[in-house]
């Protein structure tokens, strides 16, 4: 999960357009198995968690979902990306009160980081744990793009358990509302109810779309990177 919106956003959702209208669905031969999702979509997304639904289902240890949290959220491309959106947020001044210059850029940079791998340790490793969710992405893979595109976006909302009962994912809302309350005390140009609420719906937000890029990004990289064909299916 990372946090440096609104233009990471709109960034995504651009990604996001072109991957849902030009996608088609891979199918695995008969008889054989979906191979397992690269643990680096696109380059830059952490894709740890995602999961195949058409694999038997196997609850995870706390230990593997705290594993899962680490790997999410320690790696390089994260930080890049929190350097680069760093770079942007102080282009356009955001919170103000942090300055500029390095000092200023230092100030977001580490804001950002402590949003992002707090965010992701609570929502996919300490809350999951408590809470006996599984913190997994588990994808479609088959069928129309828009109805995998909603399915997707909806993982924000529903999560399974550790018996695999699809309920409310309560470590999606309660870890992102947590850090986005935390945010009101290094944010002090976004203090207050409204300002918190909507760095928490955001970061869900964000966390749905990063999902739909994760369910599509098999089929792009078939498409694009190894000029493979694809069957369509309806």
């Amino acid at each position: 999960m990372t946090r440096f919106v609104p233009l990471r956003v709109a960034l995504t959702l651009a990604a996001l357009a072109h991957v849902v209208t030009a996608q088609t669905a891979p199918v695995a031969p008969a008889g054989e198995p979906a191979l397992p999702p690269d643990k680096m979509a696109y380059g830059v997304l952490p894709n740890y968690r995602t999961a195949e639904s058409n694999t038997p289902f196997s609850p995870l240890t706390s230990r593997e979902k705290i594993t899962i949290g680490w790997k999410d959220t320690v790696n390089a491309p994260s930080y890049l990306l929190a350097g680069f959106f760093s770079g942007v947020s102080q282009l356009n001044d955001s919170n103000p009160s942090f300055g500029q210059g390095l000092k200023g850029f230092s100030h977001r940079y580490i804001t950002s980081v402590a949003d992002q791998d707090l965010g992701n340790m609570l929502t996919e490793a300490f809350l999951p744990s408590v809470l006996h969710e599984d913190p997994r992405f588990f994808r479609r893979g088959t069928g129309n793009g828009w109805k995998r595109a909603g399915y997707a976006a909806s993982r924000v909302l529903i999560a399974r358990s550790d018996q695999g009962a699809w309920r409310f994912n309560s470590s999606e809302f309660l870890g992102n509302g947590a850090v986005a309350a935390l945010g009101n005390l290094y944010y002090p140009d976004a203090r207050g109810g409204k300002d918190t609420a909507q760095r928490m719906f955001t970061q869900i937000g964000t966390d749905a779309i990063s999902n739909v890029l994760k369910e599509f990004w098999p089929d792009v990289k078939k498409k694009w990177w190894h000029g493979g064909k694809t069957e369509r299916t309806h």
